[in-house]
């Protein structure tokens, strides 16, 4: 397997173009499938305090032997805790769950506009970024009126957002925002989660036909040559290495206009709740 490549966060961190993603892993399967992540060649893990499978990345990574600074470890501030002191106290019990000083990116999960207080939990990842307890801060499904009102209020830019983003779902107003300010997209549901059909896409049968690879290796390779960070997930060890397997090859400038061409503007390829319904 080639070396996963890295891209410069706007505040300077590199991080893991590709990594594994844990949402919906169980809890008692969780350090099995992360520590086979890691044998496979992953160094970036995303997990959330909502997945309820913190613990189980930490056992990984502690039983794993691999030096703490060649791993990247992302999670998430959950929608409850955004309020007063919540994030100090949420990004402790994480850190106690992950068995870690610190991790490299947290982020606030969802904005929650209802409860109105996305802007307060932004303000309190800066102190948290500059107290040590995490390296890089950004913010996950944030839209972008999310996304002016916390700079304006903070002057701090997040390094990233995370969103679901896929061929038939390409949120590029986000994507042109983020491009505009330096804000690295990371992709969630980056195959559509099994529920809407990429795979079956002319496009994405072309050109994984074209490169001997399959479709999920093509579209995974679309997300990486468009510059997003990008973590499938799966508890399948041949489908860990098949995922991780997309560095040796190119998609050709018409394969990915064609997978460009799949992106539904009217939304219709949302898999997920809307940012805004979300509280």
């Amino acid at each position: 397997m080639a070396t996963t490549p890295t891209v410069k966060l706007n505040d300077g961190h590199d991080i893991p173009q590709l990594g594994y993603g844990v949402f919906k892993v169980p809890p008692a399967d969780t350090e099995r499938a992360v520590s086979e992540a890691l044998e496979v060649g992953y160094r970036h893990i995303d997990t959330a305090a909502i997945y309820g499978n913190e613990e189980g990345v930490g056992a990984a990574v502690a039983a794993s032997g691999i030096p703490r600074d060649e791993l990247f470890i992302t999670t998430k501030l959950w929608n409850d805790r955004h309020d007063g002191d919540e994030p100090n106290a949420a990004i402790a019990e994480s850190l106690g769950r992950l068995g870690l000083e610190h991790v490299d990116l947290y982020l606030v999960h969802w904005p929650t506009p209802a409860h109105d207080n996305y802007v307060h939990a932004w303000a309190k990842l800066v102190e948290l970024r500059d107290a040590g307890l995490t390296r890089s801060i950004g913010v996950s499904n944030h839209l972008v009126p999310h996304l002016e009102r916390i700079v304006a209020a903070t002057g701090v830019v997040p390094a990233v957002n995370q969103i679901e983003l896929h061929p038939a779902y390409q949120q590029r107003d986000i994507t042109d925002w983020a491009a505009a300010h330096d804000v690295h997209i990371e992709s969630w549901g980056p195959l559509g989660q099994g529920k809407y059909d990429l795979f079956g896409a002319e496009a994405v049968t072309a050109a994984a036909q074209a490169h001997g690879k399959s479709p999920a290796q093509a579209v995974l390779r679309w997300h990486l040559q468009k510059g997003f960070i990008v973590f499938p997930k799966s508890v399948r060890r041949e489908r860990l290495e098949e995922n991780l397997d997309v560095f040796d090859f190119e998609l050709t400038d018409a394969e990915m206009a064609a997978i460009d061409a799949m992106d539904q503007p009217d939304g219709s390829g949302r898999v997920s709740a809307h940012p805004d319904e979300v509280n």
